[in-house]
């Protein structure tokens, strides 16, 4: 008998280096579409021993295969390691009533001359998700001469199979109405079996999501997509890419869902942000909205000076802004001439078509209405830069001028809908116009398209505040205050109005204290 082989000793871990890790992961994202961190590296060490105990191969001949074959086999095998399969019937119920309330009906009466509708649980699992969309179809009554169809794919081939029988646990109905159980379910020894006629109302497939498959991608196909919890297992190229293959397949006013921290900011512009029963969700863009190109992020500014503010005391928000930013400019002329006075008058006197570094350096230096007063002299083309209006509304708001804020914030929107910055200061417009509502609409819709915006959160927290509503106001503040100590300097200037990072982390405590909570 020879010697071991390298990563086949008896009694021993198999030894899986760091470089063969990166590879498996290269491979992973290649192949399945999924990202893996480096904090995962362990994960993925463990999960490559075992793939290599069940074929007996060294890391590198196994990476080889991998990489040189189209092993579907075991790419099924690995998609059982590496994806999360656990889910339940009517799982976020908010997004299953926007389908029944909103979604379905207006794909009914949108496709009611064809009598053809086509619904698609991308990333299915064992099913749940697929069947309980089932379940409200069949609520909704739909003439038997209609064609429907509703497929759930999954990459797990276990999952798949397990979906096929149409069996499931107590655990997997703890969502489900007593009604429903009763209308849906029977019970089979520890487990519930699913209605007949139920189970074969939906088609499942093994299809892996992150390749170009023609026949689950057929252009203008679906009406209502849900690819919840699943984008956020991708690459960013790789969940790009998913998601503009989902686009091209769905019809023109169809709708997609997308897990609770989910977002297609950054990611596609191809479809309009809604916003009903407590959850947001999308619908995609008619005919020529479809051209419109994917923007790029905002540019950042450097670090803002700190404000020399006391304490906030003002009836609303934007009060606040404003009177912080007429003390900060007071305080900061002076007949010091300007750094770009400094540099040469050159600069002022040619203006560039849309230039913003002079008017993000008079911003630094806290001098808001010279900034206001570049931005407003720019040439009028510039009034579609999104850059141009986001800087433009935010000194607008801190300048009070809340209308002509609220029109720019709306025409941004109509370049850039995903824009959390022009929902952000839209909720501070609405404030000012006694319009609450809206004001808590605009800054959920900047929350969930930039959880780490903390702004939002703060705002919400005050509104909750002077609302009495102190679990709210508590919930908001605490966040807020965690957020705003790693916020991004460049937001901190745009959207702080006025304040520095510590008088609004000390404003945070003093209201989180004032309604009881941790400070």
């Amino acid at each position: 008998m020879g010697p071991a082989r390298p990563g086949l000793r008896f009694g021993m871990r198999r030894l899986v280096s760091a470089a063969d890790i990166d590879r498996f992961r290269a491979v992973i994202a290649h192949r399945l579409g999924l990202g893996f961190e480096d904090a995962k590296s362990a994960f993925l060490a463990d999960v490559m021993r075992r793939r290599l105990d069940v074929g007996g191969q060294t890391p590198e001949a196994y990476l080889d295969r991998l990489d040189a074959e189209h092993r579907d086999d075991e790419m099924g095998a690995l998609s059982q390691e590496l994806t999360v399969s656990e889910t339940y019937f009517f799982r976020h119920n908010d997004q299953y009533r926007a389908f029944a309330e909103i979604a379905l009906p207006d794909r009914l009466g949108a496709q009611a001359a064809a009598k053809r509708l086509r619904i698609l649980s991308a990333g299915c699992a064992s099913g749940e998700e697929a069947f309980s969309l089932a379940m409200l179809v069949r609520d909704a009554g739909i003439d038997p001469s209609w064609d429907v169809a509703i497929l759930g794919v999954d990459v797990n081939p276990a999952m798949v199979s397990k979906a096929t029988r149409g069996l499931f646990s107590e655990w997997a109905l703890r969502e489900t109405p007593a009604d429903v159980r009763r209308r849906w379910f029977k019970p089979a020894g520890r487990d519930f079996a699913l209605d007949d006629t139920l189970r074969a109302s939906v088609t499942f497939e093994e299809r892996n999501l992150s390749r170009d498959d023609p026949r689950l991608w057929q252009p203008d196909t679906y009406d209502i997509v849900f690819f919840r919890n699943v984008l956020m297992y991708f690459t960013p190229e790789n969940g790009q890419t998913v998601i503009t293959r989902i686009g091209r397949a769905m019809k023109a006013g169809g709708y997609l869902f997308l897990g609770h921290a989910e977002t297609l900011r950054g990611v596609s512009d191809d479809f309009h942000l809604r916003h009903t029963h407590d959850t947001f969700y999308y619908q995609r863009k008619q005919g020529a909205e479809r051209a419109t190109p994917l923007l790029p992020a905002i540019t950042s500014f450097a670090a803002p000076a700190p404000a020399v503010i006391a304490a906030v005391e003002a009836d609303t928000w934007i009060d606040a802004i404003r009177s912080a930013c007429e003390r900060i400019e007071t305080l900061a002329r002076s007949p010091r001439p300007s750094a770009s006075a400094r540099q040469g008058s050159t600069r002022v006197a040619v203006m560039p078509t849309w230039d913003l570094d002079l008017a993000r350096e008079l911003l630094r230096e806290e001098r808001f209405a010279e900034a206001l007063d570049r931005i407003e002299r720019l040439p009028p083309e510039s009034g579609q830069d999104p850059d141009v209006l986001l800087l433009l509304a935010a000194l607008l708001t801190q300048r009070g001028r809340l209308v002509e804020a609220e029109d720019t914030c709306r025409r941004l929107l109509d370049v850039d809908e995903l824009s959390a910055g022009a929902h952000y200061l839209l909720a501070l417009c609405r404030e000012h116009a006694r319009d609450r509502p809206g004001a808590v609409n605009h800054d959920q819709v900047a929350i969930h398209l930039d959880p780490g915006f903390a702004m939002p959160h703060l705002h919400l927290g005050l509104l909750a505040r002077r609302a009495g509503d102190r679990g709210a106001a508590r919930k908001e503040l605490e966040q807020a205050l965690l957020l705003l100590q790693r916020e991004d300097s460049s937001r901190m200037l745009l959207f702080g109005g006025g304040f520095s990072r510590n008088t609004l982390v000390a404003l945070c405590r003093t209201e989180l204290a004032g309604c009881g909570g941790q400070a």
